[in-house]
Formats: C-alpha cells, structure tokens, sequence
C-alpha cells in the first residue's frame, strides 16, 4: 500500500513538474516580442527587414533532434572563399505569418564591401537561382489566408555590403527592393530597412526565440 501511495506522489510530481515547465515555455514565447535589430557590423547574427510593413525576424521552431527549426542559416557552394555562391536564409517558424526570405549572393569575397544592385529573382534558391544577386520571400496573405512568393525584379533595389572580414569571418549589410508575385505581375510589394550582420563560424550556434 505504502509503495502504490508512494508511485502515485511520484507520478503526480512528475506531471506537475513538466506542466511547469511547460507553461513555463509557452509564457516566454507569448512574452516575447520580435524588434528590427541594430545595423552592427561586429558578427552579432542578427538579421530584420519588413515586408510591406510587416516585420521579420528569424525565429527557431522545434524541429526535432535530426530536423531542427532553425531561424536563420547560411549555404555555401563552392571552395572558399571565392563560393560560386552564399545564400542567407531566414525563417519566422514562431509568429505564423509564414515569414521567409532568401537572400542569394555571388562573387561576395570577391567584391567585398560596396553597393550592389539587386536583380531578377527567379524565385529559387541554391544552385537552382539566378546567377546574380537576388532576394526570394514569402508571406502571408491574411485576407485569402494563402501564402505568397515574391521575386526580386532586374534592377529593383539596392544591397551594401558595410563591412566584409574574411579573417574574422564576419560580413554584413543593409538592403531595399522592390518585389514581385510570383504569380501575379501587378502584384508588388516593397522591403525596407533590411539589415544583416552575419559571423559565419558561429552562425550554427546562435538562438532565435
């Protein structure tokens, strides 16, 4: 008897402890407000733009151990440094608005710090987009409850590069452009006040609530 009474505290702790901790998370997420990051140029993996007037931010899910949510990344191709192309990657997995933005450089280590003009994004990503630099992104359409693509257009925008160091494997930037439905020409959207600032050695670590 004492023995069944002492399975039944156990178990009962048991749940209580991981309601808490479960109510625990679900408050940090509620509480939490994404915020357009600084402009820094020191490897802070920090990375904010709005679409049309909406925010984004990188936000992790949770994935599972072999398939992690991950808010932002890097993809390479290629032999460092001079990649055949880099490619930034960033994903809101939090905020259910479907967030996602692709941002596809060439020649990066080649041309260093400058400003580039953004050019015509066929709406793919790695070795399947346009061989230029170009933005991909989607979004939620509220109205039709329908996600939407949108492709960078041939000289819509501008991307600085700020601050380019190879040697402390930092690079970072700010970028504007004028976007496109995929399927839909009339239908255009604008980014603003894009900004990234990016250390690619640690990148794999960092967090994003």
């Amino acid at each position: 008897m004492k023995q069944t009474l002492f399975k039944h505290k156990y178990t009962l702790l048991l749940f209580t402890l991981l309601f808490t901790l479960l109510s625990c998370s679900k408050d940090d997420d509620d509480t939490f407000t994404p915020t357009l990051p600084e402009a820094t140029q020191t490897g802070e993996n920090t990375f904010g733009c709005y679409i049309d007037g909406n925010l984004l931010t990188p936000r992790d899910g949770s994935g599972t151990f072999n398939n992690p949510d991950v808010g932002m990344k890097e993809i390479v191709l290629g032999t460092s440094p001079n990649y055949d192309y880099n490619e930034i990657r960033v994903r809101d997995f939090k905020s259910g608005n479907g967030g996602i933005i692709k941002i596809h450089f060439i020649d990066l280590h080649q041309n260093g710090e400058g400003t580039f003009t953004i050019n015509k994004s066929n709406c793919e990503d790695g070795i399947d987009a346009n061989n230029n630099i170009n933005i991909t992104c989607r979004w939620l359409d509220e109205t039709t409850q329908t996600y939407k693509w949108y492709c960078s257009i041939e000289n819509g925008g501008v991307l600085s590069i700020t601050k380019y160091d190879f040697n402390n494997k930092i690079y970072s930037g700010t970028f504007s452009c004028t976007m496109q439905n995929r399927d839909d020409s009339n239908d255009t959207i604008e980014i603003t006040q894009g900004r990234f600032d990016i250390k690619w050695n640690t990148l794999i670590y960092a967090n994003f609530p």
